[in-house]
């Protein structure tokens, strides 16, 4: 295997695992969107992500490092599109 081959698997298995997590417990998904609503009001700052990311690793069973240099390709994934869903709710208003 390439070196892109094995980190593409590395992400398929770590999307894998985080999609069984919220398959497991529906509500992380209500959590984060809740949380990402509370602080993107404030701004889609780098901070505002970071804050995210800590309050989603402390209020649901889904662990973000505190450290944007060590997030995972799973965890960027879920932070950008929460974000997303976020901005385009605002966009609807």
């Amino acid at each position: 295997m390439s070196g892109s081959e094995i980190q593409k698997t590395r992400v398929i298995n770590e999307l894998r695992g985080f999609i069984r997590k919220l398959l497991q417990d529906p509500k992380i998904l209500e959590q984060s969107l809740v949380i990402a609503r509370e602080q993107l009001a404030e701004g889609n700052s780098p901070a505002a992500m970071a804050r995210i990311a800590n309050e989603i690793s402390d209020t649901t069973s889904v662990h973000i490092p505190e450290d944007p240099a060590e997030h995972s390709e799973a965890d960027k994934l879920f932070l950008e599109l929460l974000r997303e869903v976020v901005q385009e709710e605002q966009a609807l208003y």
